[in-house]
């Protein structure tokens, strides 16, 4: 793994926006934030461009046929401004907060006929992320939707609202319908954003367009990655340094746990700008090993529902 300059040479980010007030209440109740007309036409083109370019370089590719792919931001250029793209890395930064990790990234081009998804939610079946998060999700998939779908049966997904709080579900492995089922029936240049644990389906595309989407997914760095045990050294040369540390590529197993000092900050704070929460840790406690507090933890502390463990001793200044 390839060390970044001197925290002296380096100019850090100031964390992107990520959720609003009303957008969180709307990803907790539902699992599920649907934010259209977040990419322009040019974009929608662009990321269109490069997901066909990866789909034309496989020879496994057809299209008259289902066609997956993952670990794309090796891929193409394009795909990897993806990992730390400002219009939504700060969604999962306000969750993952200093130990941000890039879990998966796929491709799905549905052509009319192909198969479907049975009911099933992301990640582990056996023993559920939520059995140890059952508060926050410890996993998050924004969905670049790059084809029009007015209507259902489009290879659209299909999910259940509020589902993210059950670890079971009656129609689990099967496509049968669910009251409440939600099609995601919206247009090209739409922008999702879903808790790994939202039980989802797909409908059949019955429609004569191909579905495009592509899906970037985060978590804490601590968790194993679903596309890949690592990166090819040679391509992490070519990321930015915000890039190349939530790409979490680590030599040294332990380092997912505690990244080395060089990987703090990831971002500063976007409220203070600064690299630390003050009046929780003494100020000669090593940056990367400060706990750092999570917008959605802060939002837990203005609740009442954690305590706030700001100014919780007196401050060195």
């Amino acid at each position: 793994m390839n060390e970044p300059s001197t925290p002296c040479e380096t100019q850090y980010r100031v964390a992107p926006p990520g959720f609003t007030d009303a957008q969180w209440e709307i990803f907790e109740r539902d699992g599920i934030l649907v934010l259209e007309n977040r990419l322009s036409e040019a974009e929608i083109e662009r990321y269109t461009d490069a997901i066909m370019r990866v789909a034309h370089s496989d020879p496994n590719y057809s299209p008259d046929r289902y066609y997956g792919v993952e670990n794309i931001v090796e891929r193409d250029p394009v795909l990897a401004e993806l990992i730390d793209h400002d219009r939504h890395v700060g969604f999962a930064y306000d969750l993952f907060g200093e130990l941000l990790k890039v879990h998966k990234t796929q491709i799905h081009l549905r052509p009319p006929g192909s198969k479907t998804a049975v009911w099933h939610h992301d990640g582990s079946r056996a023993l559920p992320y939520g059995v140890f998060a059952p508060t926050l999700p410890l996993n998050i998939l924004i969905g670049y939707w790059l084809t029009d779908l007015p209507t259902a049966e489009m290879g659209n997904m299909v999910v259940l609202p509020g589902s993210q709080n059950s670890q079971y579900l009656d129609q689990f492995y099967s496509s049968a319908s669910i009251p409440g089922e939600r099609p995601l029936v919206f247009p090209r240049g739409t922008m999702t954003i879903m808790q790994s644990r939202v039980w989802h389906r797909v409908f059949p595309n019955t429609s004569e367009v191909t579905r495009k989407n592509l899906f970037i997914a985060y978590c804490p760095a601590w968790l194993v990655s679903e596309d890949r045990h690592g990166s090819d050294p040679e391509w992490l040369k070519t990321l930015n340094r915000e890039q190349r540390i939530i790409m979490r590529s680590y030599d040294k197993a332990y380092f997912n746990h505690r990244p080395p000092a060089s990987e703090f900050p990831l971002f500063l704070d976007r409220d203070t700008g600064l690299d630390r929460d003050p009046g929780t840790t003494r100020e000669d406690v090593a940056l990367h090993i400060r706990k750092r507090l999570t917008a959605a933890e802060k939002r837990q502390i203005a609740r009442g529902e954690i305590p706030d463990p700001r100014h919780r001793m007196a401050s060195d200044a």
